[in-house]
C-alpha cells in the first residue's frame, strides 16, 4: 500500500503540473521548478530511514545536481528554434544533458564533494 501511495502521488503531481501548464506556461513552469519531488523523496526517505546523514547526503547531490539539469532547458528550446522536431530535439538535450550529469558527477566525486 506505502508504494502504491508513493507512486500515486507522483502521478498526481506530474498531472497537476501538466494541466496548469495546459493554462499558462509560466504557471506550469513554476509549479515543474519548485522541489516537490525532492521534498516527498527527503520525507519518504525520512520515513523509511529515519537517517538524517542520508537526508544530508541526498539534499546535497539533489543540489549539485540541479545544475547539469539545466542543460535541458537551454538546449531544448535552441533545438527547437532551429527547426529540429519536438522529440528529435528532446532526445538531443537529454543526450546533452546526460553527458553533463557524467562529467559533473566525476569531477564532484574527485573533489569529494559527493560520494559515489
Amino acid at each position: 500500500m506505502y508504494y502504491f501511495i508513493k507512486v500515486l502521488s507522483s502521478a498526481i503531481l506530474i498531472l497537476i503540473i501538466s494541466e496548469i501548464a495546459k493554462r499558462s506556461t509560466i504557471w506550469g513552469a513554476l509549479f515543474a521548478s519548485l522541489p516537490f519531488v525532492s521534498i516527498i523523496a527527503l520525507i519518504f526517505l525520512y520515513q523509511e530511514t529515519k537517517d538524517l546523514e542520508r537526508i544530508t547526503d541526498l539534499s546535497m547531490n539533489i543540489f549539485w545536481l540541479v545544475i547539469p539539469s539545466l542543460a535541458l532547458f537551454i538546449m531544448l528550446p535552441l533545438f527547437l528554434k532551429k527547426g529540429l522536431n519536438f522529440y528529435l530535439a528532446l532526445g538531443f538535450a537529454s543526450i546533452i544533458t546526460i553527458l553533463f550529469y557524467l562529467v559533473l558527477t566525476q569531477l564532484l566525486q574527485y573533489f569529494g564533494l559527493i560520494k559515489p
